[in-house]
């Protein structure tokens, strides 16, 4: 396509946010622009002073049905659609009186922000816009001729186009903003059809959308050679995606997904009984604790898997005060994330210009409903967040020897880790404080041993005479399908065991639990996590 270049006479401005809508209209009636505009909007321009037409005046027809009705009409849509170099639709321009309409900037109803401020099923309805989006995809279809914007961040960008090249806007320009446009109108289209499905109770929709908007763009993606970009859904969750970054150079993509998995595990610990602590390598935890500070806690997280937490990811479920934030610089640490940090935190923090720390202002509800979704070869896997959650009331208890009321409270603390570890998982825990974590092994029997025999190195490391897996409780997040997981579970000196159960063989499992004297409970739910 030639890069023709195409004055802007006539502008349609219509908008439902008029963040910096009057230095646009005023920017484009200097460069001679006529002014056609609806209900609101065209209120707002004439208050400013500025010369406006109202589009009833150019249809001939009023705003009607609360304003549902209003720019529907061929007056508008042709003065869009008409392509200029078409004899035929310049001839029926020319017979019905419609002139053309060179620039349409247009945004949306707030269906977004009305659905995530909890408003009712109606209110949701009204809040869904019609004649924007038709205008929208009348113009984008159309930027040979016509010039589409919807975001406000493109306002100063169209005036410098126009000034660039003396007030016609460029084709690569429209080109640009009509993809821009197509992909909020699809991005609308998709929350509306999302929302829906979830107010009328449709689980598995005939047609599924996602949608985001661009966050930043990434150096690169999980390595050098693969581009990728960073965006967000609008969801208030408190997480990475809603966080302030305070210091340290750009998120990377293995920052971002590492970062997001240690806040939605640190967020399964209540604030309100005790500080907590996870530190996460590789989407995987290398230590998850309690303590009696967040100093504590931060330490005895460390202190689980000192290796694997060098270069780490902390997240905290409390305000980052400068005693933890003094204990955290002293390791080499990618990213820190919190609710808060307190002045203390923030000045000892300054100091290490490379370390990235976010607040979020609170902790995701990892209770709450949501949805996540994979791509495979040919289509994509979607499914409910894992927000399944235990009490003791749910437990149980299947061996000859009832669990103590501290290994219940162990085994509840390890069962909220292991939701969060790549299967096949096995935690061990100690004291609420993991003591060895074996992840992502393509056997049971594997993760039981490479926790252990982690817990016995870090048990070296800092001078014990015993593992530290030794008068531990052990969570398995699926059924052993044989006693050997169980058993070496046992032999790196666990006590007591929670798993799902489930398994064909659970009978030969509980005989060996009785046999070598271990107190298992079986919760009756699953976490796999691949």
């Amino acid at each position: 396509m030639p890069d023709e270049q195409l004055p802007v006479r006539r502008a349609l401005l219509s908008v439902s946010d008029k963040t910096g809508l009057i230095d646009l209209a005023r920017a484009l009636h200097e460069r001679g622009v006529e002014l056609l505009s609806t209900g609101g909007t065209a209120r707002a321009i004439r208050d400013a002073g500025l010369p406006v037409t109202d589009v009833a005046e150019i249809t001939r027809f009023p705003e009607m049905m609360d304003g549902r009705v209003k720019t529907l009409h061929p007056m508008v849509h042709g003065g869009l659609l008409a392509l200029r170099d078409d004899a035929a639709h310049l001839a029926a321009m020319e017979e019905h009186g419609i002139r053309s309409i060179d620039l349409l900037v247009v945004n949306l109803y707030p269906f977004e922000a009305t659905v995530a401020a909890g408003a009712d099923f109606d209110t949701c309805i009204e809040n869904i816009d019609i004649g924007g989006p038709a205008m929208i995809r009348a113009a984008a279809k159309n930027h040979r001729f016509v010039t589409t914007i919807v975001d406000v961040q493109d306002y100063d960008k169209l005036i410098g186009d126009m000034d660039q090249h003396g007030g016609a806007t460029c084709a690569a320009f429209r080109r640009k903003r009509a993809q821009i446009a197509f992909a909020r109108t699809a991005a609308y289209d998709a929350a509306v059809s999302g929302w829906m499905a979830d107010a009328i109770g449709v689980d598995a929709t005939r047609r599924r959308a996602f949608a985001g908007s661009l966050a930043q763009t990434l150096r690169y993606g999980e390595n050098p050679h693969q581009r990728a970009a960073f965006y967000t859904d609008g969801s208030a969750r408190p997480g990475v995606a809603t966080a302030t970054q305070h210091q340290g150079k750009e998120l990377s993509y293995n920052n971002i997904n590492d970062t997001d998995a240690a806040f939605e595990l640190v967020a399964e610990f209540d604030p309100a009984e005790g500080p907590a602590c996870a530190i996460i390598k590789h989407a995987n935890p290398c230590g998850v604790a309690r303590g009696k500070t967040l100093a504590e806690a931060y330490q005895r997280a460390f202190d689980c898997d000192r290796t694997s937490a060098f270069g780490g990811i902390v997240a905290l479920n409390r305000t980052l005060d400068g005693e933890t934030a003094e204990a955290i610089s002293g390791v080499f640490t990618e990213v820190v994330i919190a609710p808060a940090a307190d002045d203390d935190a923030m000045s000892i923090f300054a100091k290490k210009k490379n370390l990235r720390l976010l607040t979020t202002g609170g902790l995701p509800d990892v209770s709450a409903p949501g949805r996540v979704f994979r791509q495979v070869a040919g289509g994509f896997l979607v499914q409910d967040r894992d927000n399944g959650r235990l009490t003791l009331a749910d437990l149980k208890v299947v061996t000859k020897r009832a669990p103590s009321d501290d290994e219940l409270a162990d085994m509840l603390f390890a069962w909220r880790v292991a939701k969060h570890v790549k299967s096949n998982a096995i935690v061990y825990v100690k004291g609420q404080a993991t003591v060895g974590v074996g992840a992502g092994q393509m056997s049971r029997v594997d993760s039981a041993r490479i926790a252990a025999r982690k817990s016995q190195d870090m048990a070296e490391a800092l001078g014990l005479d015993a593992p530290l897996t030794q008068g531990s409780v052990v969570a398995s997040d699926a059924f052993f399908p044989f006693a050997d997981g169980l058993l070496s579970a046992a032999e790196a000196g666990a006590t007591a065991v929670i798993q799902p159960g489930g398994s064909i063989r659970d009978d030969e499992v509980i005989a060996a639990a009785d046999e070598a004297g271990l107190a298992m409970v079986f919760t009756g739910m699953r976490h796999f996590r691949h």
